[in-house]
């Protein structure tokens, strides 16, 4: 079992596109909460459409390992809420706002998950590192 550092390289490599995904992720669930409730810019127009981050695994050849990368975000096709607001200046002409496909619980929950993500992927890189100064302190001696 010869170890050239290739292993460390790796592990690094691996969880530093886990980082990398989930920020992006955090990203898409930001934006989405920030625009809850905005509201179309023209009268019975669409507001904003919840966006839904997918990712992919892709082979890194120069470590020859499979790394993650955030993939296409999607729009949510799901149903926009609707509200009866007549004096709304983006009501339609029936009073009815549309206001976005966006649950604050659900981007609040799917926040958590990516945060719970990321500090896994830290937490591999800071065991990593330890495990690299381990070594070279053996090494030294």
């Amino acid at each position: 079992m010869a170890d050239d550092g290739s292993d460390f390289a790796r592990s690094m490599a691996i969880a530093t596109s886990g980082l990398r995904a989930q920020a992006g992720r955090m990203r898409v669930i930001s934006e989405n909460i920030a625009n809850a409730d905005s509201t179309a810019q023209s009268a019975g127009g669409d507001p904003y459409r919840r966006k839904v981050p997918t990712f992919s695994s892709a082979l890194d050849r120069t470590l020859d390992a499979k790394v993650v990368t955030l993939g296409r975000v999607r729009p949510d096709q799901s149903a926009f809420r609707v509200k009866y607001e007549p004096s709304n200046p983006a009501a339609d002409a029936t009073g009815n706002v549309k206001y976005p496909n966006v649950n604050p619980l659900v981007e609040m929950t799917d926040m958590r998950d990516a945060q719970r993500s990321y500090e896994a992927n830290l937490n591999i890189i800071s065991a990593t590192r330890r495990m690299i100064q381990r070594t070279l302190d053996i090494l030294k001696s």
